[in-house]
């Protein structure tokens, strides 16, 4: 069975449940008609490891100066900026897809993250965070005591 492009349900949302959700909460109430959207909007990624809380964007062409990640009250917000390039007089743009402006993500974080321990990295356009757990919140084991 294949699905058709009249299907109620279209086959990347049949491949990815998720993607309906990527694409209903990346509307762009800017979106020009034309292949390109007004804003820069990156892509973020959030995982938990054993002993801490990964955060990774892609950030190409976005300079560390432009981006600032702060910590306040158990929310990490991430803002920055990616700068449009000058048009030059007689240059003829045929296609012009990237994406340039200012973006702001927040994330809640668990109780189990401990705000001391916060390490952030900008490499080759990919920003890390990570936040580090609190001991007490790691699990252990727990011997039996001999009666």
């Amino acid at each position: 069975m294949s699905i058709t492009r009249n299907s109620q349900t279209p086959a990347r949302y049949a491949r990815d449940p998720f993607t309906f959700a990527r694409d209903l909460f990346g509307w762009d109430p800017f979106y020009d008609g034309r292949g390109a959207a007004a804003a820069f909007n990156p892509h973020f990624e959030v995982k938990e490891t054993a002993d801490r809380f990964v955060v990774r964007a892609d950030l190409p062409g976005v300079e560390e100066k432009d981006v600032d990640v702060s910590l306040h009250n158990g929310v990490l917000s991430i803002t920055g900026t990616r700068g449009s390039e000058q048009r030059q007089e007689g240059e003829a743009y045929y296609v012009h897809e990237r994406q340039f402006g200012a973006f702001s993500r927040s994330f809640a974080l668990p109780d189990t993250a401990d705000g001391e321990k916060v390490e952030a990295s900008l490499t080759t356009g990919v920003l890390t965070v990570t936040i580090g757990k609190r001991t007490e919140a790691k699990p252990r084991k727990i011997a039996f005591k001999k009666a």
